[in-house]
């Protein structure tokens, strides 16, 4: 056991010290944990910014003004007033995100205790906006007209709504920690497959099959040494960037979110060298891999959420360690979970993992007994 243990030590760090003069792959896991966390947090937004709005004002009453005034920047860009001849084609354009028409004699019916309706068009194919924004202008309006209204239109409930540990609904806080995620997600696949690809095409993996060496320990070399490149720069990633740069509040456990991550690791590290066995040089590697880490990236939870996903979706992903990290990442790190919450991702994590292991194993061995014959 001990020389077995010894023989997978000294192949990872054969791997470690292969990776030191990539400088190609030493710059991908640079950018892919600085630059690639940063710039979707602070340029994609999932709130409410400068949405563009036109108004259609048939009323022309101190209200109707009053109504437009509250559209206020950051929120909404400036409203442009429009005739009621042109909201088509506006919407059609794709000129405004909102038209807002106020009906004739808009004050004048609410002062008499009518119920006049405000028409609000949404452009639905901007859908960061489009939910977000219609909400918002419910609430202007709802605010604005609660001096003018009625008893008969009065609200009688006001509903008040507290987002709880994201309280202003930043989406940086969000998307940061999914992006470190995804990252380790590509990383640990491309890492893991590249490496053996690698030894291939070098010619070095006959040199290691002429030595004392079996495939289960040349396949555990290559799982710990290319994880643990993952899982340090995962780890400095979510202190220096998310936490430092990015300045996202951090209420979980960082050390049991390492170890799920570790965790987590073998399972996609296995994943990748399964793949790279069925491939038989790195574009093939590349063009299978890139499909399976869509389909984990895009359908784990990470930018959807995953009870909003079809059934059978859910049921073919619950095979996906990506669904399991993602939940206990979200947990963990932005709920403040415990061991005793997480604990069955834990276990589902590693189970696939041991299921990816087996696959890679097998492939692995009817591969080198090809190359032996």
């Amino acid at each position: 056991m001990r020389r077995h243990l010894e023989n997978i030590y000294r192949l990872g760090l054969k791997e470690l010290i292969s990776l030191r003069y990539d400088f190609v792959l030493v710059a991908l896991i640079i950018y892919f944990f600085t630059y690639a966390v940063y710039a979707p947090s602070k340029g994609t937004q999932m709130d409410l910014i400068n949405a563009s709005v036109a108004v259609v004002d048939e009323d022309g009453s101190p209200l109707s003004r009053r109504v437009q005034d509250a559209l206020l920047p950051p929120y909404f860009l400036p409203p442009v007033a429009i005739s009621v001849q042109q909201i088509d084609t506006a919407m059609d354009s794709g000129t405004y995100t909102f038209v807002i028409d106020i009906p004739p004699r808009f004050q004048a019916d609410l002062e008499r205790g009518r119920r006049p309706t405000v028409q609000v068009n949404v452009d639905a194919t901007a859908m960061i906006q489009a939910g977000s924004g219609a909400n918002h202008i419910q609430n202007v309006l709802r605010q604005e007209l609660a001096g003018f209204a009625t008893s008969s239109a009065a609200e009688s409930i006001t509903l008040v709504t507290r987002s709880k540990f994201n309280p202003n609904r930043e989406s940086p806080w969000f998307v940061a920690v999914m992006q470190v995620v995804n990252n380790t997600t590509l990383l640990a696949i491309f890492l893991s497959g590249a490496a053996l690809i690698r030894e291939r095409e070098h010619g070095t993996i006959e040199h290691l099959l002429v030595m004392p060496l079996g495939p289960t320990e040349i396949m555990l070399a290559k799982i710990w040494a290319n994880a643990l490149v993952v899982a340090v720069a995962a780890s400095l990633s979510l202190w220096l960037m998310v936490q430092g740069v990015l300045q996202v509040p951090i209420t979980g456990s960082i050390p049991l979110f390492v170890v799920g991550e570790v965790i987590y690791l073998f399972s996609v590290t296995s994943l990748g060298i399964f793949l790279a066995t069925l491939a038989r040089s790195m574009p093939q590697f590349a063009l299978l891999a890139m499909p399976v880490f869509i389909a984990m990236n895009l359908l784990s939870g990470s930018n959807t959420p995953f009870e909003s996903m079809p059934a059978l979706i859910q049921r073919v992903m619950f095979f996906s360690p990506s669904t399991h990290f993602v939940s206990l990442a979200q947990a963990i790190l932005f709920r403040d979970a415990g061991f005793s919450i997480v604990w069955k991702e834990f276990v589902a994590t590693a189970a696939i993992g041991a299921l990816f292991f087996t696959a890679a194993l097998l492939r692995f061995r009817q591969t080198v007994s090809e190359m032996q014959g």
